[in-house]
């Protein structure tokens, strides 16, 4: 079984910017989809940045152009570096893994995922 830990979240002022990295072990994420999702306090978990393990990239609207996910093959994590961050993307993040979406489509869907780790807090506070 896959065993997820992210790290990285902290406070941040707005405008600033975050890396979050997500280990595994005792796998390489190489082989699976990865994907970031965040969950405000009292709303859903949603996707935020997906990447595949044939290298597909995903962002949800919210982020695209300021977030970038990547695989550091060094250190076999899957990073999200976040820039430009504002108070609505304060949230805990949790980074999700699947040996294969079932749906192409579902890239974002948090129903894909049957992987977690435990979440990193990220408040984008002045």
């Amino acid at each position: 079984q896959l065993h997820l830990v992210e790290s990285g979240g902290g406070l941040v002022q707005p405008g600033g910017s975050l890396r979050l990295s997500c280990a595994s072990s005792p796998l390489s994420l190489d082989y699976y989809d990865v994907a970031w999702f965040r969950q405000a306090p009292g709303k859903e978990r949603v996707g935020v940045a997906f990447l595949g393990s044939n290298e597909k990239i995903t962002y949800a609207g919210s982020v695209a152009g300021r977030f970038t996910i990547s695989r550091d093959s060094a250190k076999d994590t899957v990073d999200l570096q976040m820039n430009s961050l504002t108070p609505e993307d304060t949230g805990i993040y949790y980074c999700a893994a699947t040996e294969a979406l079932v749906l192409p489509s579902g890239a974002l869907d948090p129903s894909e995922y049957d992987l977690w780790g435990q979440g990193t807090q990220v408040t984008v506070s002045s």
